[in-house]
């Protein structure tokens, strides 16, 4: 049991590994670690999902595209695969990052990427929108009402059409570089939120395709990884911190109010109250996922979801005769007389 380091009126817990002062009680887990001991932690999670998410072939050369976004998370994601990938001479890392528009937000975060990526010695890619002929997301938020009005069915909070925008812009960086895979910056708290969404609406064909899909690749797509699945959001924290990471720390604008910021609360209280719930949501989406394959492997063909092919309109992959991007610029588009 760690011994208890007296301060002040406060009792700091000692490490479980070294007796220093810890910064993390691990109620899921029962460890209570300090910053050098959490560190070591993350870092083996992250290893131990590396080697079951991105297979390395022996002669092959692989390049990686990791989405940054000056965040915690992604910065995270980035100095970790540079730190357990970066001496490869089969291995090329390349950072990139969407430009989505938002005054006041995106820009200083992009300049936090950026100045990582001059640390770790890592190229840094960059897209905005108006490049993929998008609008940018602060006159988007202008055009909400119009679009609504057009629609009564229209998406009404910015982040539905962000997060289209955004996924496309991504696609759109791996193929610059001819990545062969995108990694996500997705942590434990992100994917459990999305299958507690997933569930909450009934959506099963949603989490057949949560990443990674190492497994179920879409052609004319880089397979996304997500290699943070299995750390917690605090732990990024406490990781970027240690490491003295440059990072945005302000949340965007446009997000609250989101349906992910209420599931991003449920599940807080549920942790708090079942520790180990987390994993127990992303455990069971996997366990889904791996019944479908089961199926499919006896015959049941029909139940995978069916595979995309390109947008009538724009080229894009699509399971429907035109992309959510495509229908999205409907909404938005002003009818000029």
């Amino acid at each position: 049991m760690a011994e208890a380091t007296p301060e002040g009126p406060f009792q700091i817990p000692s490490c479980d590994s070294c007796n220093n002062p810890a910064v993390v009680e691990q109620a899921y887990s029962g460890r209570v670690l300090c910053g050098k001991h959490l560190a070591k932690s993350v870092r083996k999670k992250i290893g131990k999902e590396l080697r079951l998410q991105l297979p390395l072939k022996r002669g092959e050369h692989t390049t990686i595209l990791v989405a940054v976004s000056g965040g915690k998370d992604s910065a995270v994601l980035l100095h970790s695969l540079v730190d357990l990938l970066g001496e490869r001479r089969d291995v090329t890392i390349v950072a990139g990052t969407v430009d989505e528009g938002i005054e006041g937000y995106r820009p200083p975060s992009i300049v936090c990427a950026k100045d990582l990526c001059d640390q770790l010695e890592i190229r840094h890619e960059t897209v905005s929108y108006p490049e993929l002929s998008f609008i940018e997301m602060d006159e988007v938020v202008r055009r909400l009402p119009m679009a609504m009005e057009k629609d009564n069915n229209a998406p009404r909070m910015p982040c539905a059409y962000c997060g289209v925008f955004r996924r496309q812009g991504i696609n759109h960086l791996a193929e610059r570089i001819g990545a062969d895979y995108i990694a996500l910056g997705h942590n434990l708290d992100d994917m459990a939120q999305t299958v507690l969404m997933n569930v909450s609406n009934g959506d099963m064909e949603r989490t057949l395709r949560l990443a990674p899909h190492t497994n179920n690749r879409v052609d004319g797509l880089a397979p996304r990884i997500v290699p943070l699945r299995w750390v917690p959001e605090q732990e990024i924290h406490l990781y970027a911190t240690h490491k003295n990471l440059p990072l945005h720390h302000e949340e965007c604008p446009n997000a609250k109010g989101a349906l992910r910021w209420r599931h991003r609360d449920l599940v807080a209280t549920m942790e708090a109250d079942v520790p180990g719930t987390r994993h127990g949501l992303v455990r069971m989406a996997d366990q889904v996922k791996a019944l479908r394959d089961q199926v499919v492997e006896l015959g049941g063909g029909s139940t995978r979801p069916a595979p995309p092919h390109p947008c009538e309109r724009c080229g894009s992959m699509t399971s429907g005769l035109q992309c959510k991007a495509c229908d999205m610029r409907d909404l938005l588009s002003i009818d000029e007389e």
